[in-house]
C-alpha cells in the first residue's frame, strides 16, 4: 500500500481486500456518522468496489451477493433489512 500527495489531494494504491475492509467498517457505522453518506470518498469507494464486483460477475443489486462479495460473514435478506431500517432526521 502506498499513499502519495499532490497539492491538497491524496491518492493511494491498495488491495481490493483492504478496500472491502474499509468499506465494510465505514458502512457499518454510517448511521453514527451521517456525513459519510455525502462524502465523495465513500461514494467513489462504493463505485470502485461495485465496478470490480460486476467484472467478477456479482449482481450488485442483490444485497446478499453484494454482502458476500464484500466479505460480510452473514447476509440479511432485504425483507429483514427494511424492518430494521432506521430513519434519520435531517
Amino acid at each position: 500500500m502506498a499513499f502519495s500527495q499532490q497539492g491538497d489531494s491524496f491518492s493511494f494504491d491498495t488491495s481490493i481486500e483492504d478496500m472491502k475492509l474499509v468499506y465494510r467498517i465505514l458502512h457499518r457505522h454510517i448511521g453514527e456518522h451521517l456525513e459519510l453518506m455525502d462524502s465523495a470518498f465513500m461514494d467513489e469507494l462504493q463505485i470502485a468496489l461495485q465496478k470490480t464486483a460486476q467484472k467478477e460477475g456479482v449482481d450488485i443489486g442483490h444485497h446478499g451477493a453484494w454482502d458476500l462479495w464484500l466479505g460480510n460473514d452473514t447476509t440479511t435478506p432485504c425483507e429483514e433489512r427494511v424492518k430494521k431500517r432506521k430513519t434519520f432526521d435531517s
